[in-house]
């Protein structure tokens, strides 16, 4: 689990975490994004999507759903279709005084074991520079 005070106001942030077509820009290790179904009610936000994660020449594309439920202020995401068994990832959010606590959690398991492996291993390290990340784009985009 990652806790972290990110600089922008929890409706920017949600939105920013919600753009996953623009992830490549500021993500580490994300190539590519692409909504292909969005749906938006009163409570929540449901987002089918891709996300391309790897290297130039060793990549994987997996499907998930997403989902934001506007009265929590949590977004869970699950994996519809790829090289991963299961994904179960939820951001929580809160925010202090102009700016927003950021919470996730994530557990995943690739079908590849060699890969899950390596990257159960360094996971700690990628989800703090994914945090990092977060934070400098709303440093960026809110000139904080």
């Amino acid at each position: 689990s990652i806790k972290k005070i990110i600089p922008c106001k929890k409706k920017q942030l949600i939105e920013m975490v919600l753009d996953i077509e623009k992830y490549p820009e500021f993500v580490p290790w994300c190539l590519g994004g692409k909504i292909h179904e969005k749906k938006e009610t009163k409570d929540l936000v449901e987002i089918k999507g891709d996300l391309t994660v790897g290297k130039k020449f060793l990549n994987e594309t997996y499907t998930s759903l997403v989902i934001y439920y506007k009265d929590k202020d949590k977004i869970f995401v699950t994996n519809i279709d790829g090289p991963l068994k299961h994904l179960q990832n939820e951001w929580r959010f809160k925010e202090i005084n102009n700016s927003t606590q950021l919470e996730f959690d994530i557990d995943f398991e690739l079908k590849n074991n060699l890969l899950n492996a390596i990257m159960k291993r360094s996971f700690d390290f990628g989800l703090n520079k994914i945090a990092d990340a977060f934070e400098k784009r709303a440093r960026d985009m809110y000139k904080l």
